[in-house]
């Protein structure tokens, strides 16, 4: 593991910068963490963060929708928009030297987005058509209403938005809530590449340093949905989602979780697969993930099997994730490691990766890891640290729901 270079840079509006300079790379990449993620929706208007990502990138500043995407593409820059439960995220990665007017426009797109009402539609009909294939796709459906039900409301709202709340969305909701939730006070912007900072930090300084927004924008949490829940669904298989407490990604304990999480469910020979799959050929597809808000986390699970094999799918999967508190083998671990090392390294080698790693690190830990620092936490790891965890934070207080044509039987010692 090389050394980085990281430069951190407040400026006086509340925006923060934070630049990593890798000298042996040609592009720069950029994450734009906008405070408008899907927690700010309004109530029963689950959508209009998601709405909004689409239609920012509709004409800004002095450029039209198709001038926009013209000078974009001109400047050959690979872009991606989304929504998370906590921000709205712009990316963007070009060749090192064109880093300066690819931000200007994106200035423009933050700061003064036309939001068209001729391009409203076709924004909502984008995200209605994302939201239709999630419908269609039984795997994402079942994580998306488990989540629903294991994190409070709005934490657990799908960022996608919702297809019962779109209709109730109208072109002056999104405004309003871009007019609150886009201002530089809680803004971050991860800057990775070939890029001196001073020179990055004078650009930023004079594209977004007399952005001002007094406004800002709140929440009230709600409670979350049944623990134990099924959706009837006509079909030849059943969607199962687990989800039980863990960490969040700012707990000192978070890479001890991220292994005990690696053990169960990272690549083929891991426990869920090799029990689930391999052994009693129980299912097509099984895994588990760890899944952090600021405050607050959870292992997440997926089996999808056939509807003769659903019940014992779920309980031998139960069965899995309770008895990781038996023990952990060196070999399971070392595993894990040398999985997360080679994902390391593919980062190291990616500017985009590494651009939306700073910037996520930023708003998390309020610092950056390097990758030599992670790469340390996880060549620290041992089994008995692990299983410590797995005893202190046990797999219980679960939510399960399942989609299909049958309710499954949920053990009575849960």
């Amino acid at each position: 593991m090389h050394h980085q270079e990281l430069n951190v840079h407040r400026l006086a509006n509340g925006m923060t910068l934070v630049v990593e300079t890798m000298r042996n790379v040609q592009s720069a990449a950029f994450t734009l963490l906008l405070p408008s993620g899907s927690v700010f929706d309004p109530p029963d208007q689950n959508g209009v963060a998601s709405v909004l990502a689409t239609w920012l990138l509709k004409g800004a500043g002095k450029r039209g929708s198709q001038e926009l995407t013209t000078d974009l593409d001109n400047l050959g820059v690979q872009r991606s928009e989304s929504v998370g439960v906590s921000h709205l995220m712009l990316n963007g990665a070009t060749l090192s030297h064109i880093l300066h007017p690819t931000l200007e426009i994106y200035a423009d797109i933050v700061r003064s987005p036309h939001l068209a009402d001729e391009h409203f539609e076709s924004s909502t009909a984008y995200v209605e058509q994302m939201l239709g294939s999630i419908e269609d796709e039984p795997r994402q459906k079942v994580m998306q209403e488990l989540r629903r039900r294991t994190f409070k409301r709005p934490w657990g709202l799908p960022p996608e938005g919702s297809l019962d709340d779109l209709p109730r969305i109208d072109p002056d909701d999104v405004r309003q809530n871009w007019g609150k939730c886009v201002r530089p006070q809680e803004t971050i912007l991860g800057i990775a590449g070939n890029v001196e900072f001073e020179a990055v930090k004078s650009w930023v300084e004079e594209l977004f340093g007399d952005w001002d927004n007094p406004l800002s924008a709140e929440f009230k949490e709600l409670d979350s949905g049944p623990t134990f829940d099924h959706l009837q669904q006509e079909s030849t298989q059943t969607q199962i989602g687990i989800a039980y407490p863990s960490v969040p990604y700012r707990h000192p304990d978070y890479y001890t979780a991220w292994a005990a999480v690696g053990v169960l469910s990272g690549g083929m020979s891991s426990r869920l697969f090799t029990e689930v799959r391999e052994k009693r050929g129980l299912c097509y597809s099984v895994y588990a993930s760890l899944n952090s808000l600021p405050h607050d986390g959870r292992v997440i699970c997926y089996a999808g099997t056939t509807n003769e094999r659903a019940q014992e799918t779920l309980d031998v999967t139960l069965q899995v994730i309770r008895e990781l508190k038996n023990g952990i083998g060196e070999d399971e671990l070392a595993r894990c490691k040398a999985r997360a090392k080679s994902s390391l390294i593919m980062q190291q080698e990616s500017t985009m990766a590494r651009s939306s790693s700073v910037a996520r690190d930023w708003f998390h830990l309020g610092e950056v890891q390097t990758l030599n620092d992670i790469h340390k936490r996880i060549e620290e790891l041992t089994p008995q640290a692990v299983l410590e965890h797995v005893h202190q934070f046990p797999a219980q207080d679960f939510t399960i729901l399942t989609i299909g044509p049958e309710m499954l039987e949920i053990p009575n010692d849960l």
